[in-house]
């Protein structure tokens, strides 16, 4: 079992597919389930789905953070981003912090992290899936993928696979209490299915439908 993707719904998921490939330097492929930004062993995918509906903030509950280390300094990654319809983000970020706050063309924040950054050293261009969640839910996470944390300190948590690559971390409280569906969410990859679902049930996920599963903190996720 592991993490094959993170999916975005999206008003034009091949729109934003094009923005995030070129981001990244992927190619999209189109399949029955969205448009799909594969992944490798040290990097998460990217999937876009049509979604319906209004897309609340409220149900924005995780946001990536890319770093600048492996292709130049940090002024030409936001000038990417820029040139593809992304926009500076005013999340009320203090003057002296060095990252840079964004926003895609469809109001998903991400950030560009400073050269330098030791924590997210190494971790390639999509470097952290940084998560609204509690320390629970990280060590569910942690458990279910077979992650070791990496970070554990005062609520806060990050995992990541042993080959390296993107971490993926949760801020600890505050955060907003769940009362909308993500429009973010996990997507699992597993050769049993039913094997997989089971494991993930004993390990404190809540069955929603078939192989659509919610992690401790309610968050859905789906095991293909």
């Amino acid at each position: 079992m592991r993490l094959h993707a993170v999916t975005y719904d999206a008003r034009d998921p091949e729109a934003l597919a094009r923005f995030y490939g070129g981001l990244l330097h992927r190619s999209p492929i189109t399949d029955g389930d969205g448009v799909l930004l594969p992944g490798s062993e040290t990097q998460v995918g990217l999937r876009f789905v049509s979604g319906a509906g209004r897309v609340d903030d409220a149900a924005r509950r995780l946001h990536l953070h890319l770093t600048s280390d492996e292709v130049g300094d940090q002024e030409p990654v936001v000038a990417r981003v820029l040139e593809l319809g992304g926009r500076h983000l005013d999340v009320g970020q203090l003057p002296d912090e060095e990252h840079v706050v964004l926003a895609d063309p469809e109001r998903n924040e991400l950030c560009v992290i400073e050269p330098g950054n030791g924590y997210l050293a190494g971790c390639g261009p999509l470097a952290e899936v940084a998560c609204d969640g509690s320390r629970d839910v990280g060590m569910f996470w942690s458990a279910a993928l077979g992650w070791p944390l990496v970070w554990d300190e005062g609520e806060e948590t990050a995992i990541q696979s042993p080959a390296g690559g993107t971490k993926v971390a949760w801020g600890g409280p505050p955060f907003e209490p769940k009362a909308l569906r993500n429009h973010q969410r996990f997507e699992l990859a597993a050769d049993d299915v039913d094997a997989a679902v089971e494991r993930l049930l004993a390990l404190g996920a809540t069955r929603l439908s078939g192989s659509e599963l919610a992690d401790p903190d309610g968050n859905e996720f789906v095991v293909r």
